[in-house]
């Protein structure tokens, strides 16, 4: 990816957020960054299945909500999105608590996945993040076809995805956090390194 398999050295940042909606690339461009920088990816579905399994849903009912409420996923995609917000806004300490433990242990690390939130970032301090949003829902379809060809098109998924990427874009823009597009793949890795470098260095 035009370079970005070369580790970098040591990152200015200890830990890096590549957030966004369902469908846009965050694996591949955080399992890129993580080769850039030399450093481990942390998926928050991994914290989301260690609350699962160390909680009841009485505990936390909106992260074992998905489970204890699977028709849930069929709703009009506005209320689906709704319970994403929720769930996202639940897991927050969570994801917060593994965020500070880098900073405090000062081990560098890409943190990525559908529910974290921009609010996470210091944009001049040790946490920064970028965020991926595509908008073109035929897109993200595509996205998911290539990704899981048996499912077939899966266009209320997609729906939703651009929907709560929407929010998410807008909340990150609303604090300073970069938002950039997806395509062209091929650069993707090196946009987000250098967009994330860009906004520390404008502040």
């Amino acid at each position: 990816m035009n370079g970005t398999d070369e580790v970098q050295g040591t990152p200015d940042w200890r830990v890096l957020v590549v957030g966004g909606a369902s469908g846009m690339g965050k694996t591949g461009v955080a399992r890129a960054l993580a080769r850039r920088y030399d450093v481990p990816v942390v998926e928050v579905d991994d914290i989301v299945e260690a609350l699962l399994a160390v909680t009841l849903p009485e505990h936390l009912p909106e992260v074992h909500f998905w489970r204890t409420h699977p028709e849930a996923a069929r709703q009009a995609p506005a209320s689906v999105v709704e319970r994403q917000i929720a769930i996202a806004e639940a897991l927050a300490p969570a994801v917060e608590a593994v965020v500070a433990n880098h900073v405090d242990t000062d081990t560098p690390v890409i943190l990525e996945g559908d529910y974290v939130l921009p609010a996470l970032a210091t944009p001049e301090g040790p946490v920064r993040a970028v965020f991926l949003h595509e908008d073109d829902e035929a897109q993200v379809v595509a996205n998911y076809l290539r990704r899981e060809p048996d499912a077939g098109p899966q266009h209320h998924r997609a729906r939703v995805s651009v929907l709560y990427g929407r929010w998410l874009a807008a909340q990150a823009r609303a604090i300073g956090v970069p938002v950039i597009a997806p395509r062209p793949w091929e650069d993707l890795a090196v946009r987000a390194a250098e967009t994330v470098a860009g906004a520390a260095h404008h502040r």
